[in-house]
């Protein structure tokens, strides 16, 4: 077995947010946009997309409309990413984290046998 460690730190909770996520769906083989993943991380870091100010801040934020934030929720909603949740769409809570601590991954790729 190799053991190899990294550290990396970052300025902000959506900083550690977006490089968590892109690990997760590169090990995962999910195929994913980089503006869906700031979706994602900025959900994770500002609640659900669903809420009228947190659409408006990611839209001025990152530059983008209304219309395209909803075609990437229905995309990421088919992938499993993000679920419904009552009236709210939300990140699905098997890959929520709390990103105002640190976060240790561990990633095993074993051989298939």
């Amino acid at each position: 077995m190799i053991v190899q460690r990294m550290k990396k730190e970052e300025k902000d909770n959506f900083s550690i947010a977006q490089k968590y996520y892109s690990v997760l769906f590169s090990v995962n083989g999910i195929k994913v946009t980089e503006r869906e993943t700031q979706l994602i991380s900025f959900m994770a870091v500002n609640g659900s997309i669903s809420y009228k100010h947190v659409k408006d801040d990611f839209c001025k934020e990152f530059n983008t409309t209304n219309a395209t934030i909803n075609n990437m929720v229905s995309r990421l909603k088919q992938l499993g990413i993000l679920v419904k949740d009552g009236s709210k769409v939300k990140i699905h809570p098997m890959i929520l984290l709390d990103f105002n601590k640190d976060v240790v991954l561990q990633i095993t790729l074993g051989h298939e046998e």
